[in-house]
């Protein structure tokens, strides 16, 4: 009896251990076929371009995907990737440089774009391909009639303006040195006040002309809905935050013809187009998988 309890011990851990097998780090398989894991951040333009990302690999190749999306924010994303548990998501050079390598502030974006994508190499085995096209950094933003009214077209063009104008945003923004405060000192600009208010509130505000300037991510949809316009950084204050796919190395290694596939979308998303998808999606509530689905098939990706 103990040698036929023994052989049906051992024959369950067979069984057990079978199981899990294939179940580590990286691509794993099911239903025959390797599967590669698409995830995105919170926010709405994330999961978008997650969408993207996976019909894309969907369309070009024989590999099953799992969608990850609206997983959290950049260090849970980033971590999950470094654990295999992800094998790509769409991240920003900006939060790639200063919140996940903790390095200074750089403007240059071939020069980010450079760091990042050698020390996520170097120390992350995570490798950055190509640029998608838009660059979703800080903005400046007036509406259209205080634009025209005054001829804003720069930011340095609120110089001589700024005085009567209130400047409406989060008390983080007022204070940061790559925001508000940094933003004074390098144009030379001040205000008639400055007003604190939660970050979700300002564009209604300046919409209801409680405020005259607020900032702005350069591809937000509200920017379509309220009608606002963007002033040029032209003194380049803002750093860069270009989007790109980021890629488990050791899923690149097993499957590199996604490298190939996912670089189909580099460059193909400008701003304004960025702005767009975003507009269908937050602002007039359409799925995300459908906007990418079209926006896919406006591009002949698929």
């Amino acid at each position: 009896m103990r040698g036929k309890k023994f052989y049906i011990l051992l024959a369950s851990l067979l069984i057990l251990t079978l199981a899990f097998t294939g179940c580590g780090n990286g691509s794993d398989t099911a239903g025959g076929k390797d599967k590669i894991v698409v995830g995105s951040k919170n926010f709405n333009e994330n999961i978008v371009l997650g969408e993207l990302m996976a019909q894309l690999i969907e369309a070009k190749t024989d590999l099953q995907v799992e969608r990850k999306l609206n997983l959290g924010g950049t260090l849970v994303c980033f971590q999950a990737l470094k654990k295999g548990d992800l094998d790509v998501y769409a991240d920003y050079t900006g939060t790639g440089l200063m919140a996940v390598l903790n390095l200074p502030v750089e403007t240059d974006p071939d020069k980010v774009y450079e760091i990042v994508q050698k020390e996520y190499n170097q120390q992350h085995h995570i490798k950055w391909l190509e640029p998608l096209g838009f660059n979703n950094t800080y903005a400046i933003a007036v509406r259209q009639e205080t634009a025209k009214e005054n001829n804003l077209k720069k930011v340095s063009d609120l110089a001589l303006l700024s005085q009567p104008l209130i400047f409406g945003t989060d008390q983080e923004f007022i204070n940061r040195e790559d925001g508000l405060k940094g933003l004074k000192e390098a144009y030379n600009i001040s205000f008639a006040k400055e007003q604190a208010m939660e970050i979700a509130l300002r564009y209604q505000a300046i919409a209801n002309k409680n405020i005259s300037v607020t900032n702005a991510f350069a591809t937000d949809g509200e920017l379509i809905k309220y009608n606002l316009v963007l002033l040029e950084d032209d003194k380049n204050f803002f750093p860069p935050y270009y989007c790109a796919p980021t890629v488990n190395m050791n899923t690149l290694e097993k499957h590199p013809e996604l490298e190939e596939v996912l670089n189909q979308l580099a460059g193909q998303i400008s701003d304004e187009e960025m702005q767009q998808l975003n507009y269908q999606t937050a602002v007039e509530g359409r799925s995300e998988a459908e906007v990418a689905k079209e926006f896919l098939q406006s591009k002949g990706l698929i």
